[in-house]
């Protein structure tokens, strides 16, 4: 082990002997690449975080709108039993035809509502795998 490791000794020691031996002009080259290629990783860094950032902000903008959507979608619920209670207390003076059309403009109201929480969770499902990616 010990000449395993003085073989590597040797090998870096050589590659530092050949970069002392080179010309300057390729010294300042290699340093010059090196520093290109720092400054495109740091640059990459920076849209990274600016992207994670913004996918955060976005995703968290985006559950607080799917819990202000579920918050009404339970009080719309609420609203609906409780109509319906009433309903079912009042006599039986109004017209079938009017009771059928109230039903169906809450369920239109209460579908389209369901849709919107499914598009919401589906985009936010989405945003959570972009900012999973990046």
């Amino acid at each position: 082990e010990v000449q395993k490791l003085n073989q590597q000794l040797e090998e870096k020691n050589g590659e530092i002997q050949q970069m002392l031996n080179q010309p300057p002009y390729e010294k300042e080259r290699e340093i010059l690449r090196l520093q290109k290629r720092l400054a495109e990783r740091e640059k990459a860094q920076a849209t990274s975080d600016v992207l994670c950032r913004s996918l955060t902000d976005e995703t968290h903008q985006l559950q607080r709108k799917l819990a202000s959507t579920a918050e009404m979608c339970q009080h719309l619920a609420k609203c609906l039993e409780e109509k319906q209670r009433k309903e079912k207390g009042k006599s039986d003076d109004q017209i079938p035809t009017e009771k059928s059309n109230q039903v169906f403009l809450l369920l239109d109201n209460e579908t389209s509502l369901q849709a919107l929480i499914c598009n919401l969770q589906d985009e936010n499902r989405m945003l959570k795998q972009k900012v999973a990616h990046v």
